[in-house]
C-alpha cells in the first residue's frame, strides 16, 4: 500500500488541492483509496462531501492514523493521501513516519520558499522521501516558465532538494472541478489542468514504484546478511 503526505508548514500551499485532484486520479473501479484528513481546516472533508460518493473512503482527525492504514491495507488498499495542517505538529510528524513519499506543494514565493526548509528538514530527520511541487505557478508561454519559477527552482535545488520538474499552473479548472467535487481529470479529462495533474500523478508513481523496489532489494540484503 502506498501512502502519500502532503506536508508544508505555509498555509494554503495547495496541500489539499493536489491531495484531492491526485486521490481523484486513483479513483477507478475495482481499486480501493482512502483519505485522511488531518488538517482542522477540512478542505479535503469539504471536497469529499461535494463528490457525494463513497469513493474514495475519508477519515478525519489526527488520532489513529496507525490503525486506519492497517486497516486499510488489509481491505486492500492501494494508496491512502494525507492531508496535514500548516504546521511541523506531532500530527503531522506522525503522518511522514506513515509515509511512501511526502508532497511538499509550494508557490514560487518567499514565503512558501522559506517554509518549504522546515518541512524538508523534518523529512529527512525522520528518513522519508520527499519531493517539492511548483504549485499555482504562472503560465507558461510559449513552453518557457515564468522566471519567478526559475528562480524559486534555484532556491529549492540550493537546498539539495529533489523537486519535480514539472509545475501546477494557477488555473480556474482546477478550483471548478474541486467546487463539484472532482478532480481536474474528472472535471475536463481534455483541459490544461488535466493534463498537468496527470503528469504530476505519473511522476508520483514512477517515484512510488522506485522507493518500492529499493524497499524491497534493502530488504533482501538484510536477510542475505542474516
Amino acid at each position: 500500500m502506498n501512502v502519500l503526505v502532503f506536508a508544508s508548514r505555509k498555509g494554503g500551499s495547495g496541500k489539499s488541492t493536489l491531495a484531492a485532484h491526485l486521490a481523484s486520479c486513483a479513483n477507478r473501479p475495482g481499486n480501493r483509496a482512502l483519505l485522511i484528513d488531518a488538517d482542522p481546516q477540512g478542505s479535503l472533508a469539504l471536497w469529499h462531501q461535494l463528490r457525494g460518493e463513497s469513493a474514495p473512503a475519508l477519515r478525519r482527525g489526527t488520532r489513529g492514523m496507525a490503525e486506519a492504514l492497517s486497516a486499510a491495507k488489509s481491505e486492500g488498499a492501494e494508496w491512502v493521501f494525507i492531508d496535514t495542517p500548516p504546521n511541523r505538529s506531532s500530527a503531522v510528524a506522525d503522518a511522514i513516519r506513515l509515509a511512501t513519499l511526502v508532497l511538499i506543494p509550494a508557490r514560487p514565493s518567499v514565503f512558501d520558499l522559506d517554509a518549504v526548509r522546515d518541512t524538508i528538514e523534518l523529512a529527512r530527520e525522520l528518513h522519508k522521501p520527499y519531493a517539492v511541487v511548483m504549485n499555482a505557478a504562472p503560465a507558461k508561454r510559449n513552453g518557457t516558465e515564468s522566471a519567478i519559477v526559475t528562480d524559486a527552482r534555484r532556491v529549492v535545488e540550493k537546498m539539495g532538494a529533489p523537486l519535480w520538474s514539472g509545475q501546477i499552473t494557477h488555473r480556474a479548472d482546477f478550483a471548478l472541478a474541486l467546487a463539484v467535487g472532482e478532480g481536474a481529470r474528472e472535471f475536463d479529462a481534455d483541459s490544461s489542468a488535466a493534463t498537468e495533474i496527470t503528469q504530476l500523478w505519473s511522476a508520483v508513481n514512477r517515484s512510488v514504484k522506485a522507493i518500492n523496489g529499493a524497499h524491497k532489494a534493502a530488504q533482501g540484503t538484510r536477510r542475505m546478511a542474516a
